[in-house]
C-alpha cells in the first residue's frame, strides 16, 4: 500500500476525482463552501474518515477555503494507493465542488 503510483497511474485516477490535481508529488484540491462553520465541519468529517484508516491529510483553512494535499511520507512523499483511497472518501463526504 506504500508503492509510490505511476505518473499514468496517477492520470487515470485524477479522471475518477473532479477538481483534484497532482502537484508537487501530490494530490491537491480546494474546497470553497458557504461559511467558516461549513469548512470547519468538513475538516471534522475528513479527520473521522482519516482516522478510520490511520492516514492524515495536509489541512490549510482560510475562511470559507479548505485545500488539501495527499501524499504519504511512508513512501518519500510520493502519491500511493493510500492517497487515493482518501481522496475518495473525501469526495464522497463532500456536499460541494
Amino acid at each position: 500500500m506504500n508503492t509510490p503510483l505511476s505518473a499514468s497511474e496517477i492520470e487515470i485516477v485524477l479522471t475518477e476525482l473532479p477538481g483534484w490535481r497532482f502537484e508537487n508529488d501530490a494530490l491537491e484540491k480546494t474546497f470553497k463552501f458557504h461559511s467558516f462553520r461549513e469548512a470547519v465541519s468538513f475538516i471534522t468529517r475528513i479527520a473521522f474518515e482519516s482516522e478510520e484508516i490511520d492516514h492524515h491529510p495536509d489541512l490549510h483553512n482560510v475562511y470559507n477555503r479548505v485545500t488539501i494535499r495527499l501524499n504519504t511520507h511512508d513512501a518519500d512523499g510520493k502519491v500511493t494507493a493510500k492517497d487515493v483511497d482518501l481522496a475518495r472518501r473525501i469526495e464522497h463526504i463532500s456536499w460541494v465542488e
